[in-house]
């Protein structure tokens, strides 16, 4: 059964208004880690009918082992990357068009906790997300004032991805939601419970 999303208006998210990262409907994406990537970090985020969004590249080399986001035109949306001096894992989304965010780690005695801050493209207004989760149980919720913004399960059945390692994520998205903020926020999630393996 699928979450109960809020509907925000006007859009929220750190990108500008693009057909590509904002759908007025509840949006799934399907995010799956590339079988045979030099990386191990690569994604391709689509939507359950194939609509490609965009995706994460891992680099090979990298002192700050960055992952850059590309839209479906091939430019680049932002550059995720680890934020440094921070006591819990945290990262930093550059963008070149200057809309950056944060995914700050907390800690917690059970599950995990983030928070996501970013100034919002469509009025200006500072935002915080909060992402609960529990990666035993293969979900997360992000939340924005207690409205549910996006709802993440992990598919962990698949033969070939464990014994590849690989993942595959579902990601429920509230109407008007940044897709490539949400996608972020799930391969941050991964690169945190990656770390504490």
């Amino acid at each position: 059964m699928s979450p109960s999303l809020a509907t925000f208006t006007p859009a929220l998210g750190p990108q500008p208004a693009n057909a590509h990262f904002y759908s007025a409907h509840t949006t799934t994406l399907h995010m799956k880690e590339k079988v045979f990537s030099i990386t191990g970090d690569d994604f391709t985020i689509k939507t359950v009918d194939g609509t490609e969004v965009c995706k994460c590249k891992g680099k090979v080399i990298s002192l700050k082992d960055k992952k850059k986001f590309v839209g479906t035109d091939g430019k680049e949306i932002f550059t995720l990357g680890n934020k440094m001096l921070s006591i819990h894992k945290s990262f930093h989304a550059e963008s070149p068009t200057g809309h950056d965010f944060e995914v700050h780690g907390h800690w917690k005695m059970i599950g995990s906790r983030s928070t996501v801050t970013f100034k919002n493209a469509a009025d200006g207004n500072a935002v915080e997300l909060e992402i609960l989760g529990s990666w035993m149980d293969r979900s997360a919720e992000i939340k924005w004032g207690g409205r549910q913004v996006a709802h993440i399960s992990r598919s962990f059945f698949n033969v070939r991805e464990m014994f590849g390692d690989k993942q595959t994520y579902f990601v429920t998205v509230a109407p008007n939601v940044d897709l490539s903020m949400i996608a972020a926020i799930c391969v941050s999630l991964d690169e945190r419970e990656n770390e504490d393996k």
